[in-house]
């Protein structure tokens, strides 16, 4: 997601940093538990998972990016900025076929793909732009309230999942943006602050990176818990890390239990799967739709194996 506004010139970089949203203060309060309350089972931890990599792929350093998503074998990506704000599309790890920017005053974040329908977010400018997703083509703007970050559609009733920091999440009709609920996001019992881009995967399970860290959570929107937490470090070098941003990018590849993930001017973007710390297998959680099979057909059309 934001916050660090991104200005370059000759080909040198500059950060110009940004307010950042600090989580909500913690207050305690003074009460005295019932019988029943003492009862109650302490809340499940989540599935513990790493990150194993299948694949490196070429990213552009100079991408802020904001959003990452795959659908019908063509990977959008959206990048922030005032003055450098973009969507673009093409095949993953390639020169995209498809680019639009957006004008010098808008703040590009996160998006989502619904069929012919393309949803960009604004930061702090409270705009969402429909976009026709073959050509990027700008259809119409519609106005929000609060922050954008990131943005998804969930299959199992057709809604957008949007997040803009904290810890809720706000669904949202695809057709006209406007809000139809809310559920705050907890682990343990605890609000979960800081949720940024986003990723629909299956009926119900969203995945989020929690921003300025390699940590991804999966939650499950029916209930708002916190089902999986999963460890992203190690994927750059010491290196790369030095001229790198946050992780800030989740594409699940459709047909696979596998998902591409990338940051803000990463120069390599991942092919991985999400897979037990304790093994090698996938977490019981992670495996959303076939594997990439090749014995009698072709490979994944999104993605190579």
């Amino acid at each position: 997601m934001h916050r660090s506004t991104a200005s370059m010139a000759a080909g040198a970089v500059i950060f110009l940093v940004g307010g950042q949203q600090a989580p909500p203060p913690h207050t305690e309060g003074i009460s005295v538990a019932s019988d029943s309350d003492r009862r109650q089972p302490a809340p499940s931890p989540p599935e513990r998972l790493r990150v194993k990599i299948l694949q490196s792929l070429p990213h552009d350093p100079r991408a802020f990016t904001q959003g990452l998503e795959m659908a019908a074998g063509i990977l959008y990506e959206s990048t922030g900025g005032y003055g450098t704000s973009a969507v673009m599309a093409g095949p993953a790890g390639k020169t995209p076929t498809a680019h639009a920017r957006l004008p010098a005053g808008l703040f590009g974040e996160g998006i989502s793909v619904l069929g012919p329908r393309l949803w960009q977010l604004t930061w702090r400018d409270g705009i969402a732009v429909e976009r026709d997703s073959r050509t990027l083509a700008e259809r119409r703007r519609v106005t929000y309230t609060g922050e954008g970050w990131g943005l998804c559609h969930r299959r199992r009733d057709g809604r957008l999942v949007m997040s803009d920091g904290s810890a809720v999440l706000t669904f949202r009709a695809p057709a006209t943006f406007a809000p139809t609920g809310s559920l705050t996001v907890t682990e343990r019992g605890r609000a979960v602050p800081g949720l940024n881009e986003l990723e629909c995967v299956g009926a119900d399970t969203v995945y989020a990176n929690i921003y300025w860290t390699d940590r991804i959570v999966r939650i499950d929107t029916s209930t708002g818990t916190v089902t999986g937490s999963i460890d992203a470090t190690a994927l750059l070098t010491p290196e790369e890390r030095q001229n790198a941003g946050p992780l800030n990018g989740i594409a699940a590849i459709p047909g696979t239990d596998e998902f591409l993930l990338t940051g803000k001017r990463w120069p390599r973007m991942f092919r991985v799967r999400f897979v037990s710390e304790s093994g090698s297998g996938s977490g019981s959680g992670s495996s959303i739709g076939l594997r990439c099979r090749q014995r009698n057909g072709p490979r994944s059309p999104s993605v190579p194996c």
